[in-house]
């Protein structure tokens, strides 16, 4: 009788404990069943849920994993979305994995509820570790790509890849995001950043929206190795507080056929106090070997471009315009402006070739180096403020005192001083206010006949 007993008693618990598993296996959330399937997936595919996903720390891909999906039903129908208690890197991290591909669907970063001030990374920090509250974080990952997401309200960085190599990211919508610092200015945050020596990559076909800091752009330390070998191709911005674009400390990078409207804008989020002057395409570092290319950009509270560090490449065929009047622009600035803050670099070799800029707030081009060529560009409207007329605000520096006032100045160096000789300047056409008699002017120590100037048209238009 007991041993029946006994018996009985072990079948009910048995009964009892599948039953247990049974309602367990049936109670899992969608969430618990994509944490376990990342987790112990390390190829193939993993489907996201229909619906919302609502996230109180990150996804993690698992360390190692290679050749794996990561695919939503579409933008529309799968969401993941940071809830109030939120605290980590990024929604979705990954690092140390190979061929990952994430795919059609969206991210909503909270930043209303999740944002608070946060200052811009100091010099020498590698973003990944200085940013929290990012979409997707990508460390050291080989073979990435990107497809058909919807990315909006991220605190910090929508898409964050560093020091990983051939990255692909294409039809990606960044919308809404990038945080402030302690000021209400933009904190450099955003958009797309590649970091760190991040090689082998391209972004096309993609759109930036109401971004607070940077676009879409490169990042490497000074004491790391560059980015190298990347495109930038058919992006659209619109509403950038910062950079557009910017390609820093890279070599080998295209920038083709981008287009963009109110680049650096709105006026409060632009971060003043930290010099952070929007540019439609920028540069930084070191670059060589690069090229800018057919791009279009409309409406800039800054500059067009800024070729800091660039050299050895060719910029030919892109068009800023400016319709309105200087007071309209509270951070204009010259077109075009050639610089050397990186102590590697000259700004030697450039081929500066076919481009429009039309509505200056000051000078159209600011050429200093060596054996650069300037030919067959279109400097329209130049000198919208009317420099130097009588405002004290008109000179730059009180021993070049032409420089905002001047078409195309060549200077003797920003940040170090240049041997500013050996260029071409031929087949211009300058206008502006009092362009036929400031058409161009040479800096101190700049001697104008040790460049070749010639075949420029110059003339007068009365300011707007």
């Amino acid at each position: 009788m007991d041993g029946r007993v006994g018996q009985q008693n072990v079948v009910v618990a048995a009964l009892a404990a599948m039953t247990l598993a049974a309602f367990t296996a049936c109670t899992k959330t969608p969430e618990t069943t994509l944490r376990e399937a990342l987790a112990a997936q390390q190829s193939g595919v993993i489907h996201l849920p229909a619906g919302e996903l609502l996230l109180a720390e990150p996804l993690r891909v698992a360390s190692g994993a290679h050749d794996l999906e990561i695919r939503g039903a579409s933008a529309s129908t799968s969401k993941i979305t940071a809830s109030a208690q939120f605290q980590g890197k990024a929604l979705f991290i990954v690092e140390g994995a190979k061929n990952i591909l994430f795919t059609d669907f969206s991210m909503d970063g909270n930043r209303a509820l999740l944002a608070r001030p946060y200052e811009m990374a100091p010099p020498e920090n590698a973003f990944r570790i200085w940013y929290p509250t990012n979409g997707i974080l990508a460390d050291q990952v080989e073979g990435l790509k990107m497809e058909r997401l919807d990315l909006r309200n991220v605190v910090h960085f929508p898409i964050l890849i560093s020091r990983s190599s051939a990255v692909r990211i294409r039809e990606v919508n960044i919308q809404d995001s990038g945080n402030l610092n302690a000021k209400g200015r933009n904190n450099l945050s955003g958009g797309i950043l590649l970091e760190e020596g991040t090689a082998d990559f391209e972004v096309r076909n993609s759109t930036f929206e109401n971004i607070r800091g940077n676009g879409l752009w490169t990042h490497s330390l000074f004491t790391s190795p560059q980015s190298l070998d990347g495109a930038f191709i058919d992006n659209k911005f619109h509403t950038i507080g910062r950079d557009a674009i910017q390609v820093g400390h890279a070599k080998r990078v295209n920038v083709e056929r981008n287009s963009g409207k109110d680049i650096g804008y709105p006026f409060e989020v632009v971060d003043v106090e930290n010099a952070g002057t929007p540019v439609a395409i920028d540069t930084a570092g070191d670059v060589p070997g690069s090229q800018y290319l057919h791009n279009t950009f409309d409406e800039i509270n800054g500059k067009c471009m800024d070729l800091d560090g660039f050299h050895d490449g060719i910029v030919m065929d892109n068009t800023c315009t400016n319709r309105k009047k200087a007071v309209d622009y509270p951070n204009g600035h010259f077109g075009i402006v050639m610089n050397n803050s990186n102590p590697a670099t000259h700004s030697n070799n450039i081929e500066l070739n076919g481009n429009t800029i039309n509505g200056a707030k000051y000078g159209g081009l600011f050429l200093m180096g060596s054996k650069n060529r300037i030919v067959q560009n279109r400097f329209l409207n130049i000198n919208l403020a009317g420099c130097n007329e009588s405002s004290p605000a008109c000179v730059y520096k009180g021993d070049e005192p032409q420089i905002l006032e001047t078409g195309i100045y060549l200077g003797r160096g920003v940040a170090r001083l240049e041997d500013t000789r050996d260029n071409v300047i031929r087949g211009n056409t300058v206008t502006g206010f009092k362009m036929k008699s400031r058409c161009m002017a040479t800096g101190p120590g700049v001697v104008k006949g040790a460049n070749t100037v010639e075949e420029n048209t110059c003339r007068d238009v009365p300011v707007r």
